[in-house]
């Protein structure tokens, strides 16, 4: 199934147009044409399976024919995670993550981070592709970039954890996860963590987790807990 994406509908939409660059993109790349089915999302969850009655490249136009509603997961999972030096290896993350099933992520600007300014644009592009191409219809909320400290002071719900790679005291996901509980986790730059933001974020109530017994790189710790989180919840 190829998968579209318009925000704008719901269950009450009975026709709708793609902007021009997406209605090119079906007519002239795709060479689709009237009564040609699409299956659409609205990435809230709805599965639209519609009928083009327009093919033209400037504003594609469809009819729905039915609709269904996936139920949302029973957890939210939200990921703050310092962006990596080198772009690519950040949006390699959003890509796989989103294919996995995340549900938010936010950047965090740490004490270590190499890279502090962060432009969503191309990562929101980036996250939408690949929830057409692996078929999902929910859309991860990508949030502007925040300071750790800032980050701390938002309430989140369900578990809170901080994955570092200091000597200490930490427990294993098997040990903290419970079923269908939502969970925050901050991963951190590839200098790892400072002393001190560990203490801060132990004093905000996030509980330090290992990933394993290996050091992992930023966005390879950042699949290993996304991954091992939706698989722990899978019926």
């Amino acid at each position: 199934m190829q998968l579209f994406y318009n925000p704008n509908i719901d269950e009450t939409t009975e026709t709708f147009s793609f902007d021009k660059e997406e209605s090119k993109h079906i007519i002239k790349v795709l060479r689709k044409k009237d009564s040609d089915t699409l299956f659409v999302t609205n990435g809230s969850g709805c599965l639209f399976e519609t009928e083009i009655t327009l093919a033209s490249e400037s504003k594609c136009t469809v009819k729905v024919i039915s609709f269904e509603k996936k139920p949302a997961s029973k957890f939210h999972l939200h990921l703050a995670v310092a962006p990596t030096k080198m772009n690519d290896r950040f949006e390699w993350f959003l890509e796989k993550a989103t294919e996995i099933g995340i549900n938010e992520i936010t950047p965090i600007i740490c004490d270590r981070s190499e890279r502090k300014v962060i432009k969503n644009d191309r990562f929101d592009k980036i996250i939408l592709t690949a929830m057409k191409q692996s078929n999902e219809l929910y859309l991860p909320k990508l949030n502007e970039a925040v300071t750790f400290k800032e980050f701390l002071k938002r309430e989140n719900d369900g578990s809170l954890l901080i994955a570092h790679c200091e000597e200490t005291d930490k427990k294993t996901l098997k040990q903290v996860l419970k079923p269908n509980e939502s969970v925050t986790m901050l991963i951190g730059p590839e200098g790892d963590f400072s002393e001190k933001e560990i203490a801060l974020a132990i004093e905000n109530k996030y509980v330090p987790v290992s990933l394993g017994n290996t050091r992992l790189r930023t966005e390879t710790a950042a699949i290993v807990a996304c991954h091992s989180i939706v698989f722990f919840n899978e019926e």
